[in-house]
C-alpha cells in the first residue's frame, strides 16, 4: 500500500527541506495503491495491480524555479534530487508571473473521502463485481465491455513558509457498453464514488442492456430542434465546458464568453435560466472532495451561478494580485441542484421528445459562444405522448450550454456522474430543454 500517514509525510518532506538552500522551496509527495479489471465480449481480457509514489520539488531563487521528480527515498538520493531542482532553477529563465510561496493557511472541516472498504477491495471483489455485470450480458443476449478500477491515494506537500497540508481519498471507478450482436444496438452507464457500496454493478449493466435490445433497428428521422431529455452522463459533458470556462482572467483579457467590451465582463449578470443553481462544496456528501487546491489554498462552498447569475469567477493567485482581489481557487467538484423527477417522471411530461443517454466526442466551434459539436450514442430514444416509442439513429449536434440552458424546462432529481469526457465527476440532474439543435444524422451506434 502506497499510502503514507500523515505523520510519515511530514517527517518524509521535512528531511528533504532541510536539504534545500534555494530562496524558497516545496515538496510534494503523493501516492497510489491501484487495481483494475478490464472486460471484453464478456470475458476478462486484463487485470492488475500498481502501487505508485513519487516526490515532487519545486526549487526557486527569485522568479525562477526549477523542479525535480523522484521515486527514491534514501538521503543521498533525496539531496541529490534538491540540488537537481536548484541547478534546473539557476538556468532557468525568471517567470514574470512567479508568486511566492503561500504561507500556513486556514482550512475547513476535510470531509470523509477515504473509505476503508474501497481501499481494501481485493481482486476477486473486482472479478465478483465483473463476473455480475457480464451474467447480466449473457442473460440479456448482448456483448458487455466494461472497465472497473479502484483507487486509494493520497497527498501531502511543505514548503519553506512553513504551509503543510495532507490529505487521503478513494474512488471506484465503473463503466460498461452493452451491443448486440448484430453491432446494431448500444447501451451504456458509467458510475463513479468514493465507497463502493454505493455502487451497483448489476443495476447499471441491467440499464445499459435494456438500452442496447431496445436501440436495434433505429429509425432515421430529420434533424432539427427537438425537446430533449439528456441523462447526467449525457448533460455532464457539456456543463462542464460552462464550469470549466469561468475564469476571470480570460474575461478580463476578452478571450471568453463572459467578456463585454471595453474590459468588463458578465460576472454578477443573469446569464442563463433563473432554475440553475451551481456551486462547489468540498464536503459535499455525494461528492466530497479535499479541503485544499494545488497551491495549498482553502477549497471552501462557494456560488458560481445563482439563480441563473454569475456569481464567481477562478482567479490564479497572479491574476488576483493583478486586480487586487483575493484569489478564488478553481474547486474539484460541482454541483447543480434539481428537483425530485426522475428520468421516467421527465419522459411521461414530455409530449414529443428524444432521450439522450449520452453525448460524446465533444469539440469547440466557437469559444466566445461555448458553442460545441459532438454525437450522440449508446441508446437515443423517440418520446411521444410520454412514452418511449422508439429507438432513432444518433445525431450530430451544435449546441451551447449557455443557450442550452435558457431553453431549460425542466430539472430532475440530481446525482453523482461522470464524464466519458474528461472522466472529471459531478453532481448533475437530469435536465429536460427544448429546441436542441441536431445538425445531421450519424452512423455511430
Amino acid at each position: 500500500m502506497a499510502i503514507l500517514t500523515q505523520d510519515e509525510a511530514r517527517t518524509l518532506l521535512q528531511k528533504v527541506l532541510a536539504f534545500s538552500k534555494a530562496d524558497e522551496c516545496k515538496v510534494q509527495i503523493t501516492g497510489r495503491a491501484n487495481g483494475n479489471i478490464r472486460y471484453a465480449r464478456n470475458a476478462v481480457s486484463t487485470s492488475g495491480q500498481l502501487n505508485s509514489m513519487e516526490l515532487v520539488i519545486y526549487s526557486s531563487f527569485g522568479k525562477k524555479q526549477g523542479i525535480t521528480t523522484i521515486n527514491e527515498y534514501d538521503d543521498a538520493s533525496l539531496a541529490k534530487a534538491v540540488k537537481r531542482s536548484e541547478d534546473l532553477a539557476r538556468l532557468a529563465p525568471e517567470n514574470p508571473e512567479y508568486m511566492p510561496l503561500p504561507g500556513p493557511q486556514a482550512y475547513p472541516p476535510a470531509a470523509k473521502t477515504f473509505i476503508q472498504s474501497t481501499a481494501d477491495i481485493t481482486s476477486k471483489q473486482r472479478a465478483d463485481l465483473t463476473e455480475s455485470s457480464i451474467r447480466v450480458a449473457k442473460d440479456a443476449n448482448v456483448s458487455a465491455a466494461g472497465y472497473i478500477e479502484n483507487n486509494a491515494f493520497f497527498n501531502a506537500s511543505l514548503n519553506s513558509h512553513g504551509l503543510f497540508n495532507y490529505s487521503t481519498g478513494t474512488n471506484i471507478d465503473f463503466s460498461v457498453t452493452l451491443r448486440t450482436e448484430d453491432g446494431t444496438g448500444s447501451g451504456y452507464a458509467a458510475y463513479n464514488y468514493n465507497d463502493v457500496s454505493q455502487l451497483d454493478v448489476q443495476k447499471a449493466t441491467q440499464t445499459a442492456a435494456w438500452k442496447a435490445t431496445k436501440s436495434i433497428k433505429a429509425r432515421a428521422i430529420e434533424p432539427g430542434k427537438y425537446t430533449v431529455i439528456l441523462e447526467p452522463a449525457a448533460g455532464i459533458v457539456l456543463m462542464e465546458n460552462l464550469w470549466g470556462n469561468l475564469d476571470a482572467r480570460s474575461a478580463d483579457e476578452g478571450r471568453s464568453f463572459l467578456s463585454l467590451p471595453g474590459g468588463k465582463t458578465r460576472l454578477g449578470e443573469k446569464l442563463v435560466d433563473e432554475q440553475v443553481n451551481i456551486y462547489s462544496d468540498p464536503s459535499n456528501e455525494l461528492l466530497p472532495t479535499r479541503n485544499y487546491d494545488g497551491e495549498g489554498l482553502p477549497q471552501t462552498k462557494r456560488s458560481w451561478i445563482e439563480k441563473g447569475v454569475v456569481k464567481n469567477l477562478f482567479y490564479s493567485r497572479y491574476w488576483a494580485a493583478q486586480k487586487k482581489v483575493d484569489p478564488i481557487p478553481y474547486p474539484y467538484s460541482f454541483i447543480m441542484t434539481g428537483g425530485t423527477a426522475s428520468v421516467e417522471d421527465l419522459i411521461k411530461s414530455t409530449e414529443k421528445g428524444i432521450l439522450v443517454t449520452r453525448l460524446w466526442y465533444i469539440r469547440s466551434v466557437d469559444p466566445q459562444t461555448l458553442l460545441y459539436t459532438g454525437l450522440t450514442r449508446d441508446g437515443t430514444f423517440y418520446i411521444e405522448n410520454g412514452e418511449i416509442k422508439f429507438p432513432v439513429k444518433n445525431f450530430r449536434f451544435n449546441e451551447s450550454p449557455i443557450i442550452m440552458l435558457n431553453n431549460l424546462e425542466a430539472l430532475g432529481r440530481p446525482e453523482r456522474t461522470i464524464s466519458g469526457e474528461s472522466f472529471s465527476a459531478a453532481v448533475l440532474p437530469p435536465m429536460k430543454i427544448r429546441d436542441f439543435t441536431f445538425t445531421s444524422l450519424s452512423d455511430a451506434v
